[in-house]
């Protein structure tokens, strides 16, 4: 989700779903032993998928700051920040929380790291050992929900560093850009210069990563295939359906209810407004690429004011994603119910914390989330090793997660216009739009 006007690429889908049946096939091949012709390919898969694994986690602190800086600096010093700011970063605060509890709630309800009484460790091909993983959960859940909000606050930004300790990151993240736009120049541009070039070279860097990404997909999934063959399919198939129907219910019934109620508008004539920007952010899996459609449609079709639109929609593509909220939090959570772990209240409060502040960190480029993952498990005491398997889904799931990331900016954009008085948002579709699909 970084600073809008970063120029992303978008991933390209094919050679993502080539790797995925290719990896898959191959695995298969290689099912049950790993070998192939007398050739052993487990350590091979292994060593790949865990570079391709350790470059997504090499780009989380440096990402998140430079974003996270430029994107509270962006906002300046003037009324804008303490008017339409903060009603902005509230009603973003807001739905993300709600898309996140959603999450929660269906993980916990389906439990699909669990079937028939038996985690599913084993069929996914983690390797840790359970009880190591326990004790790290364990040590980690110890610490009290009032100890967690008190490690918000660093004393060591060098050590919250080394540790990815995100949220003290983030805080410092936010301060820093705060201040940032309220000293005097030159000082204020060169330091803005500075973390701007920094968040270009990290997107960069990501794309880079992400085009490596047919690479690490086909590996990974190799390697949960050779171990176990397709015995993983049945969790997967309802980690995916939990992500799916919390991603539904997010769109479909919690923002309509806000629309309805706070902007007191008809919810049901945002999907059309938005519906060549909604296909564009699910094709591109880019909130940051889709954003010049998501302003053209608010204007055009929707009937925000540019002075509304044009500052609450590249905030949200900087710091809103509730669809990657949502799924960072279901992934964690069935990453642990697979290792047979019960999170206690403490763990399940920082899982839902963390997934709110790092979807609100992350570049709204593809995959993204996978980063966010990456700091979730490590807050809780979870092996990243884990974050192969969520690449077998990730992105079909990206692709339709991203669409909500762009619907969600949408209705916070409209219920923001509303609020600062507007009228005539989200007027009946014109002929010319229902028959087009086409921004008018």
């Amino acid at each position: 989700m970084g600073s809008a006007g970063a120029e992303t690429k978008p991933t390209p889908v094919l050679p993502i779903l080539i790797a995925m049946v290719l990896g898959g096939a191959v695995g298969y091949a290689a099912w049950p032993d790993g070998m192939i012709g007398g050739v052993h390919l487990l350590p091979l898969f292994d060593t790949l998928g865990t570079m391709f694994i350790n470059l997504l986690k090499m780009l989380i602190v440096p990402l998140i700051l430079a974003s996270v800086i430029t994107g509270v600096a962006s906002l300046g010093s003037g009324p804008d920040l303490g008017k339409l700011g903060g009603k902005t970063l509230g009603f973003y605060v807001i739905t993300t929380l709600i898309a996140v509890l959603i999450a929660l709630a269906l993980v916990n309800l389906v439990v699909p790291g669990v079937i028939d009484g038996e985690p599913q460790r084993h069929a996914l091909a983690l390797t840790r050992d359970a009880g190591e993983v326990a004790a790290g959960v364990k040590s980690r859940a110890e610490t009290s929900v009032l100890d967690s909000i008190k490690g918000i606050v660093p004393s060591n930004m060098v050590d919250a560093a080394l540790n990815t300790k995100m949220i003290g990151l983030v805080l410092f993240s936010i301060l820093f850009g705060f201040f940032l736009a309220r000293i005097e120049q030159p000082y204020r541009e060169n330091v803005y210069g500075f973390w701007r070039g920094v968040f270009l070279i990290m997107m960069r860097m990501t794309g880079f990563v992400m085009f490596l990404a047919p690479i690490g997909v086909f590996a990974l999934i190799a390697k949960v295939v050779a171990m176990s063959g397709f015995a993983a399919g049945h969790s997967l198939a309802l980690f995916v359906i939990c992500v799916l129907g919390g991603l539904l219910l997010y769109g479909f019934v919690a923002l309509p209810i806000l629309l309805a109620t706070v902007a007191r508008v008809n919810p049901w004539r945002i999907y059309p407004a938005m519906a060549p920007a909604l296909l564009t952010a699910f094709s591109t899996a880019s909130s940051s690429a889709t954003l010049p459609l998501s302003l053209d449609c608010l204007e055009q079709r929707a009937k925000v004011s540019p002075r509304i639109a044009g500052f609450v929609m590249p905030l949200g593509a900087s710091m809103n994603h509730a669809g990657s909220a949502l799924y960072e939090c279901a992934a964690a959570m069935f990453i642990a119910q697979a290792y047979g772990l019960h999170l206690t209240f403490a763990a399940q409060f920082t899982v839902v914390i963390l997934a709110l502040i790092t979807s609100m960190g992350m570049a709204g480029i593809p995959a993204a989330s996978l980063v966010g993952i990456a700091v979730i498990l490590a807050a809780v005491g979870l092996p990243a090793e884990a974050i192969g398997v969520l690449l077998v889904f990730d992105r079909i799931l990206d692709m339709c997660r991203t669409s909500i990331n762009v619907l969600a900016d949408a209705a916070c954009t409209v219920i923001v216009a509303r609020l600062e008085g507007e009228t005539g948002i989200l007027p009946a579709p014109s002929k010319t739009e229902m028959g087009s699909g086409t921004v008018s």
